[in-house]
């Protein structure tokens, strides 16, 4: 038996810290959504009980370190399954880069398994196993729009983005959420993103007010840390992109873009400063993963 998921990758509309708990982690509150750059995980049932994986990148791991290898053994912890299976992640989000690309192929693997292996789980119950893997992955169980609070676990669902582009540029230097995190003084953030403007605008599906309303507090942290990301900022609005912002924890850079000529030409403007640049569709809904 074989299933396949897409695992689309998300960017922060906004990112706010609020306060930093007992535990050493960050009260957040972000907006988030997703665009049309997937991973593709592709899940084989094999005989006996072990878990095996595989990645078109050999910059992520291959063994129990991997998100989705985690997702899959926790799954079979909770279930009680003791079926065997083959994952293949056909990686194209980029690797460190601050678009939660390995949540995404642990949600994916999550909903792939549930439906190998006719499970019945909700997204719900998904999202809950998900949280133990990592803060983001409830998010990407749903891959829609969502405000997250908490770690990123607590999710309200709110309208998707206005249709536009997204072009993303990653310098080639990965960033350590750890560290930036552990830079970041909430007493000495100078400005907080709105959450409340920004869910008012994609209310309204205006373009002009969630590009207005954009703001990461992380991204300060980020750019003292690494110069080429405020260089690349600086260039993707030089070129002509209308907002933009890093997600994450970076180092990516997004722009917004309302039409797919103008984000073309910033790709091409872009790619003699930077490898990995794409010009993608904003997605911010979850369609059929399930792929031909």
């Amino acid at each position: 038996m074989y299933t396949s998921e897409k695992a689309p990758a998300k960017i922060n509309l906004t990112l706010d810290a609020l306060r930093k708990r007992p535990d050493g982690y960050h009260d957040l509150e972000m907006v988030m959504t997703t665009v049309d750059l997937y991973d593709r995980i592709d899940l084989t049932s094999i005989d006996g009980t072990s878990i095996q994986l595989d990645s078109s990148s050999g910059l992520v791991p291959q063994d129990e370190r991997n998100l989705a290898y985690l997702a899959a053994r926790i799954l079979r912890e909770k279930t009680g399954v003791r079926k065997g299976v083959h994952i293949r992640i056909e990686k194209n989000i980029p690797v460190a880069a601050g678009l939660a690309g390995g949540s995404s192929d642990a949600a994916a693997t999550l909903r792939g398994l549930n439906r190998l292996w006719k499970l019945g789980l909700s997204l719900e119950e998904l999202a809950q196993i998900g949280a133990e893997i990592g803060s983001d992955v409830p998010f990407c169980v749903y891959s829609n729009t969502a405000i997250a609070r908490g770690r990123g676990e607590v999710l309200e669902p709110i309208p998707a983005p206005p249709k536009c582009w997204v072009v993303l540029a990653k310098p080639s230097q990965g960033i350590s959420t750890a560290d930036v995190f552990g830079r970041l003084r909430v007493d000495q953030i100078e400005q907080h993103p709105s959450t409340s403007h920004m869910v008012d605008a994609l209310k309204k599906q205006d373009l002009k007010a969630v590009i207005g309303s954009m703001g990461n507090v992380l991204e300060p942290v980020t750019m003292a840390m690494h110069k080429e990301v405020s260089r690349l900022k600086e260039k993707m609005h030089l070129f002509g992109a209308s907002g933009v912002l890093m997600s994450g924890s970076g180092p990516t850079v997004f722009g917004i873009v309302p039409k797919e000529s103008r984000a073309k030409r910033i790709v091409n403007s872009l790619k003699g400063f930077c490898e990995q640049v794409y010009a993608v569709r904003m997605l911010g809904v979850h369609r059929s993963s399930l792929l031909d």
